[in-house]
């Protein structure tokens, strides 16, 4: 493992707290010491208060904030001498030390501070690292853990017994380091939990991280067990109505829609194809942070059941009491493994999926090398019920907010790299479903850099293409839900009598026949829908108020209308509702350019603005105010709304 620390970038942080900030950063950098917000980091600062006195203050990470991302707002400074009288004690509940730790802050804006607060407190050192690096939670999570952890460090590591975070692992730490500190002491290693570095510097504290955590992965090469076989992905894929299936059945199990991520690559598939995966899997996570992290997680399924056998009866064994202490159970699993299908995570929003998955692409390795050093054993089983079930994290569960409408959902939106179709992408994104968008286009793939967008570049008049599309979105995202159909052409203005046979027949494979076929190879996804699958088509004005000139696109659009209705009376039974909108004169979007605005303006004798609100409400129709709509058709407002024919045009009295 390499220092990452560079002079010229340091020497933009000029005080105590901003090179706290830039090596927290250094080690949020690299993902063998810390996860998705985990790790710790702190740094004790004199400061004025505003009656002139001199304060001794720990700025320690606040909770929300990841290292690799975190800035000034996200240390959270509390007064040190407070944190080590409450260390004194012969015991504090969790949440009365929370209500500690927030209410001798001296910054009411700043975050919650870690629960581990005490613990940097009565370390006498001015700056504390703490990580979770893969190496020493490998070794420490073997039979032999404390005897090897010893002969790679000697005596110049503190070395504390697995204790569950909060006020008791401060004051094991505190006996700990009191017994076994000496001049040499450079570190602290929690057993099963992670590892301290401290310093009187940042940049000496860090480097010492990366110095203790490179002797960890020596000791592991030197044992030959650091290098990691590698199989070849299996042949035979699963079907997407098979991932479908089995992201159905767990969130029906969790009582609310889920994401679901699959991977099956080569690394993946060598671990979940072992003959021991029944056993190494079953035994829990890495660390108990991972717990926290995760959003309990039941860490297994060595199958492709909705939830682990292993963990079912353990779950019935403390119902009674957690329904005593109104606990929140929960049997869904967050993670499983087959030998074919791989690696599968699931979460209530893409990015709680992708912190599972990246947490168990380095949990699978911590296993295999702790197999290959001696054999893996985490933590007991009570251990780990007790910091998933913690108190504090019931606070947290209780006091959630609502969900986004579209929590745990999925949607594909045709024609989605412009227009209609990008409005409705981030009008359903905003309402949190992961979005599948296609188009032609390949801006569509640059559309969103977030990871609950997939942009795919697809002709959806290509059934092959088709396909491919939805085997993606299904193996990236677990399922369809919503369906937007709003890929389409416009031609040319031609009057029949001069219609151009080609023009018309592009315009029926895109406007109508992609749209059915489209239908039909989601139907059956739309069908596993934990929610109710739900389409919305954008149609046209043209559909009831057709104009001359526009044979071929009015005859799809209307043939789209039709397949509407029929689509309803045959899906209405499979709990999918389906409807359509007619918008009119919306004119941001690719195909109304300034010049165009203009000709047909003037062709009219008026200016552009009054041409863009020439309707009975005279006002403007937008793709936003198309999409807005799109988003609430699939919401719980039209739970029972089928085959509706909603003009969205400001009035147009044709229509009307």
């Amino acid at each position: 493992m390499k220092s990452l620390w560079n002079d010229t970038e340091a020497a933009n942080y000029t005080d105590e707290l901003g090179l706290r900030v830039y090596s927290s950063r250094l080690l949020g950098r690299n993902t063998e010491l810390v996860l998705h917000g985990g790790g710790n980091t702190s740094v004790k600062i004199s400061q004025r208060n505003i009656l002139g006195e001199d304060e001794q203050l720990l700025y320690v990470k606040g909770s929300g904030w990841d290292l690799e991302t975190i800035d000034r707002p996200g240390f959270a400074p509390v007064r040190l001498d407070h944190l080590q009288r409450l260390a004194q004690l012969d015991q504090l509940s969790d949440p009365d030390m929370v209500n500690e730790l927030k209410t001798h802050m001296t910054l009411a804006s700043a975050p919650t501070p870690s629960v581990e607060a005490i613990l940097h407190a009565i370390l006498p050192y001015k700056y504390v690292d703490h990580t979770h690096a893969d190496a020493v939670v490998t070794i420490t999570n073997t039979p032999n853990g404390l005897q090897h952890i010893r002969q790679i460090y000697g005596d110049s590591m503190v070395i504390v017994p697995y204790v569950m975070p909060g006020f008791d692992l401060a004051k094991s730490c505190a006996r700990c380091f009191a017994e076994q500190a000496n001049d040499s002491t450079r570190g602290m290693i929690l057993m099963n939990h992670g590892i301290f570095s401290f310093a009187e510097t940042a940049r000496e504290s860090y480097e010492r991280m990366i110095e203790l955590v490179s002797m960890a992965e020596a000791f592991l090469q030197d044992k030959d067990a650091w290098q990691l076989a590698t199989g070849t992905a299996s042949a035979i894929a699963p079907d997407r109505l098979e991932l479908a299936d089995l992201r159905k059945q767990v969130s029906d199990t969790r009582g609310e829609a889920l994401v679901m991520h699959s991977r099956r690559d080569a690394r993946t598939l060598s671990f979940t194809g072992r003959d021991d995966l029944a056993t190494i899997s079953q035994q829990g996570p890495a660390t108990p942070d991972h717990v926290i992290r995760t959003k309990r997680l039941p860490m297994l399924g060595s199958d492709s059941q909705a939830y682990s056998r292993a963990y079912e009866d353990y779950f019935k064994t403390h119902a009674a009491s957690a329904r005593e202490t109104k606990t929140i159970l929960d049997t869904a699993p967050r993670v499983i493994l087959d030998p074919r299908l791989g690696l599968c995570t699931l979460g209530r929003s893409m990015k709680d999926a992708m912190i599972v998955h990246d947490i168990y692409l380095h949990t699978m390795d911590i296993i295999e090398r702790a197999s290959l050093l001696d054999c893996f054993q985490a933590l007991p089983a009570q251990d780990i019920f007790d910091v998933e079930y913690w108190d504090l994290e019931q606070a947290k569960l209780s006091k959630s907010g609502k969900a986004p409408m579209f929590s745990g959902e999925i949607a594909l939106v045709t024609g989605a790299a412009s227009g209609i179709g990008k409005a409705c992408v981030d009008s359903l994104l905003a309402r949190g479903a992961a979005v599948v968008g296609l188009d032609i286009n390949p801006a569509i793939t640059q559309l969103h850099e977030r990871m609950d967008f997939l942009g795919l570049v697809c002709d959806v008049s290509d059934n092959t293409a088709i396909e491919q599309a939805l085997d993606q979105a299904v193996t990236h995202f677990g399922g369809l839900d919503m369906l937007v159909l709003n890929a389409g052409i416009f031609p040319k203005s031609a009057r029949i009598d001069a219609m151009d046979m080609a023009v018309w027949q592009k315009t029926l494979d895109i406007n109508l026949t992609a749209s059915l076929n489209l239908m039909r190879l989601a139907h059956p996804l739309l069908k596993r829908a934990p929610r109710s699958g739900r389409v919305v088509v954008i149609g046209s004005k043209n559909v009831p108020a057709p104009g001359p000139g526009a044979a071929a696109y009015s005859a799809s659009k209307a043939a789209l209308n039709q397949l509407v209705r029929v689509a309803a009376l045959e899906w209405g039974q499979d709990n999918i509702r389906i409807n359509e909108l007619h918008p009119n004169a919306v004119f941001d979007t690719a195909i109304w350019t300034d010049e165009i605005l203009a000709a047909r303006a003037a062709s009219y004798g008026l200016t552009v603005d009054e041409y863009k609100k020439r309707n009975v409400m005279k006002v403007e129709v937008t793709s936003h105010d198309v999409a807005e709509l799109t988003a609430e058709m699939c919401g719980p407002l039209f739970a029972k709304t089928l085959a509706a024919q909603l003009p969205i045009d400001g009035g147009d009295e044709r229509v009307i």
